[in-house]
C-alpha cells in the first residue's frame, strides 16, 4: 500500500526505489525471441522451489557486448556500484527444465544435466545455445545468498557449441566417485580452484560419492562451510598475532571493521542493519559466534553470510599461518538498496584483510577506533560482542605455556 502511494517519491526514506530501479534494469535488457546464443561466463543455476524436483540449466547472456568472463567472478567486480552488478547480472538469462535431484547420478545421460555439469567444470566461458518453449519473462531476482539474475525461460532444447577447457585437477576430482564431497571441495580448493567454480561443481552434482543435484544457495553455503571447518583445523595449531590489529573498508555500501585479537582461535560476527536499508526498514541488529572448537549446533542464524566472513578470516590467517580471535562487525548502509548476495560479505571481508592493518595493544582501544567509523551507537549494539568481551578474561597460549613452566609452589 505504501508503494502505491508512493510512486518512487521517497516518502519510506530509502536513497533509492527498488521498484524503479527495476524497471530501468527492465529497459536495458534487449529483446530475447526463442533463443539465445552466446558465450556462458561459465554459469549454472539450481532452484530449491519443489525440492526434490527442481529447475536447472545454463545462464547464458542475452547480448555478447560484454565480457563473458566478468559475468560470474565477483573478484573483477570492485569497482563497480550496485547499479552496475545489477545491470551486468540482468543480462543473463536464466533457462531452466525440470529434473529430479538424484538424476545427477542415476540418469547421467540426461541432456540438459550433462550440459549443466560440462558448464560447470569449464574455466572458460563456452558457446552455448538455448531454445526455449516461449520466449524468457522479463525477471529480476535479487537474493541474500544468491547474485542478481536476469530473464527465466524453460528450455525446449540447448547445446554447447565447443568443447570446454578443464582444469586438470577439476578433471580428476570430478571423476573420482570414492572420494567424499569435503574432501573433494579441499582437495580443489588447495588446488587452487575459485570458490566460485567448487561452487557450481557442487550444485550440479559432480562431488561425492552420492552424488545429487544441489539447490544453488544451499552449495553456496555448504562450500564456504566446509572450506572453513578445513581451515580452523589446521589455524588451531598456529601460533597466536602479536598485536591487536584492525582493518576497515567499505564494500558495495556494507562497511566493515574487523579485529584480530592473540588469543586462539573464535569468531564473532555482527550484523548492524541501519534503518530503511535492504529487509530492514527499522533497523536490526544480530550476532552469532563460534569458539575455539568450531561452530556448534545447527545454521547460523545469519545465514550464508556467516560462514562467507568466516571464510576470509580464516583464509587470512591460513596465508599468515597464524591463528586469532576475530570480531567482524558489518554495518548495512540505507545505500544498500538491493541485497546482492553472501559474495559481498566474502569479498569485502577479503579486501579489508588485504589493506595495512592499524596496530594497538589493548583491544578496547581497537574497538574504540572501530567505533568512530560505525554511525549507528554503540549504545545500540556492543552488548552483542560476546566473544570480543571473553578475551579480556582469556589467556593467550603463550601465557598458558609460560604457567605451565613455572615450578610449583
Amino acid at each position: 500500500m505504501r508503494c502505491t502511494i508512493c510512486k518512487g517519491k521517497g516518502l519510506c526514506g530509502r536513497l533509492s526505489c527498488p521498484i524503479l530501479e527495476r524497471l530501468r534494469v527492465f529497459e536495458r535488457i534487449p529483446p530475447i525471441k526463442d533463443s539465445v546464443f552466446g558465450l556462458s561466463p561459465p554459469s549454472v543455476f539450481v532452484g530449491r522451489k519443489g525440492y526434490p524436483v527442481v529447475r536447472t540449466g545454463p545462464l547464458v547472456p542475452a547480448t555478447g557486448e560484454l565480457d563473458a568472463s566478468r559475468l560470474e567472478d565477483p573478484t573483477c567486480w570492485g569497482g563497480l556500484t550496485i547499479e552496475d552488478v545489477i545491470g551486468v547480472r540482468s543480462t543473463l538469462v536464466r533457462s531452466s527444465a525440470g529434473v529430479n535431484v538424484k538424476d545427477a547420478r542415476s540418469r547421467p545421460g540426461s541432456r540438459i544435466i550433462s550440459i549443466t555439469q560440462e558448464l560447470a567444470r569449464a574455466r572458460e566461458p563456452v558457446e552455448t545455445e538455448v531454445w526455449f518453449s516461449k520466449p524468457p519473462r522479463l525477471d529480476l531476482r535479487f537474493d541474500g545468498i544468491l547474485m542478481p539474475m536476469g530473464p527465466a525461460g524453460s528450455i525446449e532444447k540447448v547445446r554447447i557449441t565447443a568443447n570446454p577447457r578443464v582444469d586438470p585437477k577439476v578433471e580428476y576430482i570430478t571423476s573420482d566417485t570414492d572420494l567424499k564431497a569435503a574432501l573433494a571441495v579441499d582437495e580443489l580448493y588447495r588446488a587452487g580452484i575459485s570458490v566460485y567454480q567448487i561452487m557450481r561443481l557442487f550444485s550440479v552434482g559432480l562431488l561425492g560419492e552420492k552424488r545429487r543435484l544441489v539447490p544453488t544457495r544451499w552449495s553456496i553455503t555448504a562450500t564456504d562451510d566446509i572450506i572453513g571447518r578445513r581451515l580452523i583445523e589446521r589455524v588451531r595449531d598456529y601460533p597466536e598475532i602479536s598485536d591487536v590489529e584492525l582493518y576497515s573498508h567499505t564494500y558495495f555500501e556494507n562497511h566493515f571493521e574487523i579485529i584480530l585479537i592473540p588469543a586462539i582461535y573464535a569468531f564473532e560476527l555482527l550484523e548492524i542493519w541501519m534503518p530503511h536499508s535492504v529487509w530492514a526498514e527499522r533497523g536490526a541488529i544480530e550476532a552469532d559466534r563460534e569458539w575455539y572448537k568450531g561452530r556448534r549446533g545447527g545454521y547460523s542464524p545469519l545465514g550464508g553470510g556467516y560462514y562467507a566472513a568466516r571464510l576470509g578470516v580464516l583464509e587470512q590467517l591460513e596465508a599468515r599461518r597464524r591463528q586469532a580471535t576475530a570480531v567482524v562487525i558489518r554495518e548495512i548502509y540505507p545505500s544498500y538498496w538491493a541485497p546482492l548476495g553472501a559474495w559481498v560479505i566474502r569479498e569485502g571481508v577479503r579486501e579489508a584483510l588485504r589493506g595495512k592493518p592499524a596496530l594497538f595493544t589493548d583491544p578496547a582501544d581497537a574497538l574504540n577506533a572501530a567505533t568512530s567509523r560505525i554511525k549507528t551507537p554503540q549504545r545500540f549494539w556492543g552488548h552483542e560482542l560476546k566473544v570480543f568481551d571473553a578475551t579480556r578474561h582469556q589467556r593467550t597460549l603463550s601465557s598458558f605455556f609460560i604457567l605451565l613452566s613455572l615450578p610449583a609452589l
